[in-house]
């Protein structure tokens, strides 16, 4: 298990003075880091279809870049390009370790953890993110320059790669293995590898309105929801049939505004889209399903996981009525056992000791029994 090690500021002195406010460096974040994976098993992730992998890399002044899966890496020689893995850890039981550390961020806001293995001169050019992101160096070195906010111009460099253009750095650093680098959204920033290097980026962010409304409007057609139309009885006569007038206008408005002010059928909508998998997901359904017996001895013997990856999320408001929100579906569970679904959702693991009250608690052995089949959770010897 990986340690975030702050010696300069708190948690809560970090989240009051750089959250989303400026970037920092943290020396030795991960004191005698080693990596949870090496280069070669990268390479081997990124040589899967299912797998979101890129290459970026130079051919002469040219940016160029290219998506995976890839079969070999000979052609590009030993500098000046960088492989990028998303979602590690989807794929990666250790490398998913190092985002436990960053849980006193909400895990809805998590956007996935990504892998970089770069060759001397090898990164991905100037850019900015519209993301938080927790820059984590793994082995070998590298060197970041971070700009201020401001007035940026962006350009697309290829087809796939929005740069920016140069900027003067406020930070200019050589991270070594430990080190880790936060930069908030929007400001640019530019890594070139100094000698063959590792790099994990811890990535949060949130949705646009426009991915929301979009989202929403996919759940209502889903769920054949939203179906009412305008109601005006009792309309008195127009003068101006080409006019929307203020009290037409409140009646659009609200059409949208009734439901946005249903909180059970918004917190309906919001618990699936943000349980909603990123990428795929690594299920780990058994040959020959569990049966209740089955679970109840495991758990007894055995830590329990979640999945990489895997999305479970409850509202306090509504966890003890029974319902919590998995992998983009609503689930409803007996509302006795609202305090072990929740910490099935805090947790990626959970030892016996943990589970030992719920044994042979057929409400919570019938839930468990079914998302184990699923693939969401697994057991493994402690």
């Amino acid at each position: 298990m990986y340690t975030l090690n702050l010696t300069e500021f708190s948690q809560a002195e970090f989240l009051a003075n750089y959250w989303q406010k400026k970037p920092v460096v943290i020396r030795q974040g991960f004191l005698n880091f080693q990596d949870p994976i090496c280069a070669d098993e990268i390479a081997g992730l990124a040589g899967e279809e299912q797998v979101e992998s890129r290459l970026v890399y130079k051919k002469g002044e040219q940016w160029q870049a290219e998506f995976g899966p890839f079969d070999d890496f000979v052609r590009l020689g030993d500098k000046d390009w960088s492989l990028i893995v998303q979602a590690l850890d989807h794929w990666s039981e250790d490398a998913a370790k190092m985002i436990e550390p960053f849980r006193f961020i909400p895990h809805w806001r998590l956007d996935d953890l990504m892998v970089s293995f770069a060759t001397p001169g090898g990164g991905v050019g100037p850019h900015i993110d519209l993301y938080d992101v927790f820059i984590c160096q793994g082995s070998g070195r590298r060197r970041w320059k971070v700009g201020d906010l401001g007035e940026h111009r962006e350009f697309a460099a290829h087809e796939a790669l929005l740069h920016v253009d140069p900027f003067e750095p406020m930070i200019d650093v050589e991270l070594l293995p430990g080190d880790i680098l936060y930069i908030p959204p929007g400001f640019p920033h530019e890594g070139v590898t100094i000698e063959n290097s590792l790099s994990f980026s811890v990535g949060f962010r949130t949705n646009s309105t426009s991915h929301l409304f979009s989202g929403l409007a996919d759940h209502l057609i889903d769920s054949e929801q939203g179906l009412e139309l305008i109601s005006d009885a009792g309309r008195t006569a127009s003068e101006h049939t080409g006019s929307i007038d203020s009290s037409d206008y409140v009646l659009i408005k609200n059409q949208l505004q009734h439901f946005l002010d249903d909180d059970e059928k918004f917190r309906q909508f919001a618990g699936c889209f943000l349980t909603q998998a990123k990428h795929e997901l690594d299920l780990l359904s058994a040959e020959i399903p569990f049966s209740f017996e089955d679970v109840n001895f495991a758990m007894q013997e055995n830590s329990l996981h979640k999945l990489g990856g895997l999305r479970a999320f409850y509202f306090t408001e509504s966890v003890g009525q029974g319902l919590c929100y998995i992998d983009g579906v609503e689930v409803n569970f007996a509302p006795d056992i609202a305090p072990v679904v929740q910490m099935l959702c805090d947790n990626v693991e959970l030892s016996p000791e943990q589970l030992a009250p719920w044994q042979d608690n057929a409400e919570f052995l019938a839930f468990l029994t079914e998302h184990i089949n699923t693939g969401y959770w697994y057991f493994s010897q402690t």
